[in-house]
Parts: C-alpha cells; structure tokens; sequence
C-alpha cells in the first residue's frame, strides 16, 4: 500500500486548502482512513477520520466547523477540505490507513503518506 499525499502549501489567516491522499491497493474502501498532523516540536496528532463507506467521520475539537473530511473509493482518494484556517493549524499533514484500534492514535495506523505542508500566516 502507497498513501501519496498532496495540496498543501502557503495560506492567509483565514484562507481554506484541500488536501488530497491519493492511496494504491485494491482494498481501499475496507479501511478507515485519517488525516493526522504534526507541527514543529510536537507530536504528530489526530486530525480526522472517515470510515471505510464514508458515512462516520471523526474529527478532533479543533477543526470541528473549519474542516471537512471525504473519500472516493472510486478514485482512491481521501481528502480534507480546511477552510478559516489558522496559523496554530500549520504542520506537515499525514494520511494513514487503519489496521486496528483506537481511531485517535498513531499506533493504530499501518500505512503513512509522506507528508505535505500546510503554512498558515498571520
């Protein structure tokens, strides 16, 4: 499994981007998939989760109302839509594929993209 993640880049205060996590593999849609984040001198942390049909989504407190978490099995794709971003939101983003356990942990995730910065000025 490959996870190849994209889109992010340089934004205002206030300003929107969308990620996108293009993943290999036949089993895509069986998997819980997540967005997690990792900003300079801290641990990388839960951002968001979509189950395999994309019916539940999991979203950490913090970007509940500013983003949006959505898949395409057919397309391989998971994507987070971040809008009125802020600058405590910048850091490399992740996504992950779930093997078991708990939704909000690292150890839970099998498979990792390579990462794709987010910088949001003030």
């Amino acid at each position: 499994v490959q996870l190849q993640a994209s889109g992010g880049g340089l934004v205002q205060a206030g300003g929107s981007l969308r990620l996108s996590c293009a993943a290999s593999g036949r089993t895509f849609s069986r998997n819980v998939m997540a967005w997690f984040r990792q900003a300079p001198g801290k641990e990388r942390e839960f951002v968001a989760a979509i189950s395999g049909s994309g019916g539940t989504k999991y979203l950490v407190d913090s970007v509940k109302g500013r983003f949006t978490i959505s898949r395409d099995n057919a397309k391989n794709t998971v994507d987070l839509q971040m809008s009125s971003l802020k600058p405590e939101d910048t850091a490399v983003y992740y996504c992950a594929r779930h093997n078991s356990g708990s939704y909000y942990v690292t150890d839970s995730y099998g498979f990792w993209g390579q990462g794709t910065l987010v910088t949001v000025s003030s």
